[in-house]
């Protein structure tokens, strides 16, 4: 597989895929990330057109992110100090990674997001894999499966790392707060990915957020610009203790999140009840379109939707579901997720990000099509 299509595996690169098959990016449904389908919301298209238009293509941004910082620390009752903006969640990710590699192996739940491990491998980090089982229901929030990461601090095997992702990613369950809490008395530092979460009707009930004045070891990621249909312009932020955010901003190359991005996230959060309107719509989407899709796969036996939380669904084929993920993107244009980039999944698994119903239903065609 050549470096483009190796690329592909994380999802989104629309560009790449459209190379590969001949066709316009426009023409392609893009089910391979997992993303808000609809358009960004007015007021955020508005505030970049005004910023544009403004100061900030000709200006450097604040190196300081003081009023962006001001507005993200009300959003979740912190101080200012307590968060730090980022060229989304990855470039955090890398910085999150240089704090667990100086400290020894890390813990990944597995399957799993494999940003992590890239980031580690900046700073020449270990890991080692915590299998997740890979069947439960749909009563979510569940507790987090009992393992390794669960052993006594005191156990010499239990790595001093653990990272999280709630909802996981690929699986879509949605750990609760109670079954975490635990965890961050037994590891001296725990990463938690919250990128997804706002997405998720009643997802915020379940976030590690409220315990971090208690957990100095605590570090929660989230995606500002993933919600807001505004993957493109890349505004991630890390919330944790100030001095090992502070330790963070220190290594920094200059100028990490753009003029624009610093533009749109501070004119959108100035407005306090403007947010809660548009994150209840994507909540209702998520909620409505995830169970739609998963009973129509149904109808085909040698395809297992598995119960997701999250705005993508695994699916578990009952053989390689590869020639049906290439005949999907060859012959209609649409793109689902190659499961082969996580560890301990394989080409009988795909996932697919939710769409709106029209895309939805030219998936079911698709399918139709493919499997009869």
């Amino acid at each position: 597989m050549g470096n483009g299509q190796a690329s592909e595996r994380h999802g989104g690169n629309l560009a790449a895929a459209a190379r590969r098959l001949g066709r316009s990016p426009g023409s392609l449904l893009d089910a391979s990330a997992s993303l808000v389908p609809f358009a960004p919301p007015v007021a955020a298209r508005l505030a970049l057109l005004r910023a544009s238009l403004g100061a900030a293509p000709r200006v450097y941004p604040d190196r300081g992110w003081q009023r962006l910082r001001a507005l993200l620390g009300r959003e979740h009752g912190l101080p200012a100090d307590w968060v730090l903006p980022g060229n989304g969640a990855a470039e955090l990710f890398t910085w999150a990674a240089r704090d667990a590699a100086a400290l020894g192996e890390s813990l990944l739940p597995t399957p799993g997001f494999a940003d992590y491990q890239r980031a580690l491998a900046c700073w020449g980090g270990i890991s080692r894999p915590l299998p997740l089982p890979l069947r439960w229901d749909a009563a979510f929030p569940q507790p987090f499966p009992t393992g390794e990461a669960s052993a006594p601090a005191s156990a010499s095997a239990s790595p001093p790392v653990l990272w999280l992702t709630n909802p996981h990613n690929p699986t879509g369950q949605l750990w609760s707060r109670a079954s975490l809490e635990p965890l961050l008395d037994r590891h001296p530092m725990v990463i938690c990915d919250e990128a997804f979460l706002p997405l998720v009707r009643g997802g915020e009930a379940q976030s590690l957020i409220p315990l971090l004045p208690r957990h100095p070891n605590l570090v929660v990621v989230r995606s500002l610009t993933k919600l807001l249909s505004l993957a493109g312009l890349r505004l991630g932020y890390a919330l944790g203790a100030p001095q090992r955010l502070e330790r963070w901003a220190a290594w920094r190359d200059p100028w990490p999140v753009n003029g624009l991005a610093l533009a749109v996230g501070e004119t959108l959060l100035e407005r306090p009840l403007w947010l809660p309107r548009w994150t209840a719509r994507v909540q209702r989407w998520t909620a409505l379109e995830g169970p739609w899709l998963a009973r129509r796969l149904q109808r085909w036996p040698q395809l297992m939707p598995l119960p997701s939380a999250a705005n993508f669904l695994l699916v578990r084929g009952d053989g390689s579901l590869e020639g049906l993920r290439a005949g999907l993107e060859e012959r209609h244009g649409i793109l689902l997720r190659d499961c082969r980039s996580f560890a301990g999944l394989g080409e009988r698994w795909l996932r697919i990000g939710l769409q709106q119903r029209r895309g939805h239903r030219r998936l079911l065609r698709a399918l139709e099509r493919e499997l009869g």
